[in-house]
């Protein structure tokens, strides 16, 4: 089973801009299809973004849209996360998780029993 770290969170003025990485252990990275999802002070872990095995085909959520990309390196096992406009209701601390197989639709790639793997997360702060 693949293992995830996060990296790149970090304190960060409204407006500006984070890219957020995810390192991915293990040779099978290329059967899982990747997500980033988020959790605030006091909220419930919530969807941000996902994407699946070739990277061809992703989600975000309707309040990053726009300002946030997910996207995927297969051949250094890694997915990450470009955030610009950054908000301060942005803040968060944002996990990495893996699900086995193929993208499915956009409400099963919402749900966090969808994923199999989570990382530890990284947290980012937005001032305003």
């Amino acid at each position: 089973q693949v293992q995830l770290v996060e990296s790149g969170g970090g304190l960060v003025q409204a407006g500006g801009s984070l890219r957020l990485s995810c390192a991915a252990s293990g040779r099978t990275f290329t059967s899982y299809a990747m997500a980033w999802f988020r959790q605030g002070p006091g909220k419930e872990r919530e969807f941000v973004a996902a994407i699946g095995r070739t990277g061809v085909t992703t989600f975000h959520a309707d309040s990053v849209k726009g300002r946030f990309t997910i996207s995927r390196d297969n051949a250094e096992a890694a997915v990450y996360l470009t955030m610009n406009i950054l908000k301060p209701e942005d803040t968060s601390i944002y996990y990495c998780a893996a699900k086995w197989g193929p993208l499915k639709d956009i409400g099963t790639m919402r749900k966090t029993s969808t994923y199999v793997t989570w990382g530890q997360g990284t947290p980012v702060t937005v001032s305003s």
